[in-house]
């Protein structure tokens, strides 16, 4: 029994043991499990893990400084166009051509010396000093300002006054030279053509609300006069709630409603209104009796929007009418 048991025992090793029991020198098989094999092949996998560390850190490093270089070719970038004269400088231009035009376009025979005089500031030495003018007939400015500017390079351009001159509208091209904020007049002006006068789209008459008419015909006068006045607490009745409306401060004096155009809609209307306005006249005393006798009267437009609030009419806002609207 003894015998069949320690061989029974003997049989129970599994194919994977090297030695029975007991055996004080493992086999090859019990070596590997318990020291893992470190030869050469895990050395390489750890250098090679250490190589491509180290390339990503000198990749990031080299991304870095690359950054770096970048910003600072970014930040130290040359100043701005206008600094640098590479650039029309278009403001300073406009106003040096404003100033030139109020002399070019004056002339007088008793001041021609004056104006040569003038003129040569703005030319370059050695040009006519009357830019073609010969010296005889008399031309006014009345009014004069910069319509458009065509820049043709960082040093030149033609400015174009919009000038009114003995009651005619012109507009003139100035040339213009600039080198590094400096400004010549760089050759004759010329003359061209004014804006032509359009002609406005007829617009389809509203259907308009003659309720509403008859209702604001009679409550927008006193609101009229409190708006010329300027008087804030009595402008407060009329407008309606969370709405700010200045006064003109007394400048002028409501005389009447010559019309007001008023559209079917809801609650909220906007509405168009001619207003008569008398003028207070500056003249001086001695004609002040004559002159009061019949003030100036002129007629203005307004675009108004109203709001209904139970059976009155309350101002919302009050402007100037808007263009009318063109084909698209």
């Amino acid at each position: 029994m003894v015998r069949r048991a320690t061989l029974d025992r003997d049989t129970s090793w599994s194919a994977d043991d090297d030695a029975p029991p007991g055996d004080p020198s493992p086999g090859p098989g019990r070596r590997a499990a318990a020291r893992p094999w470190r030869g050469s092949g895990g050395r390489w996998g750890v250098w090679t893990l250490r190589a491509v560390a180290w390339a990503v850190l000198l990749l990031i490093g080299y991304r870095g400084v690359t950054a770096i270089f970048e910003g600072q070719r970014t930040t130290n970038s040359p100043a701005p166009a206008t600094a640098r004269g590479t650039t029309f400088p278009v403001t300073l231009a406009e106003a040096y051509a404003l100033d030139f035009g109020s002399v070019y376009l004056n002339h007088i025979p008793a001041s021609a010396a004056r104006r040569a005089s003038m003129l040569s500031a703005y030319l370059p030495p050695g040009g006519d000093p009357q830019l073609g003018w010969n010296g005889a007939g008399i031309q006014r400015l009345q009014s004069e300002q910069v319509a458009s500017i065509d820049v043709r390079g960082p040093h030149s351009a033609v400015v174009y006054l919009l000038a009114q001159v003995d009651d005619q509208l012109i507009e003139l091209g100035v040339p213009i030279y600039t080198s590094e904020g400096s400004m010549v007049v760089s050759g004759q002006p010329a003359q061209v053509a004014a804006p032509a006068r359009a002609v406005l789209p007829q617009a389809s008459p509203p259907n308009p609300d003659q309720q509403v008419i008859t209702a604001l015909q009679s409550q927008l006068p006193p609101f009229f006069r409190a708006y010329a006045s300027g008087d804030q607490n009595t402008l407060g009745r009329f407008l309606a709630s969370g709405a700010r409306v200045s006064g003109l401060g007394g400048t002028v004096t409501f005389k009447s409603i010559q019309s007001i155009t008023a559209a079917v809609g809801g609650a909220t209307r906007h509405v168009t209104v001619v207003v008569a306005w008398s003028i207070a006249s500056s003249a001086t005393s001695a004609h002040a009796a004559a002159i009061a006798a019949s003030p100036a009267t002129v007629l203005m437009t307004y675009r108004m929007t109203v709001v209904r609030q139970g059976t009155s009419w309350y101002v919302q806002s009050i402007g100037a009418a808007p263009p009318v609207a063109g084909p698209p």
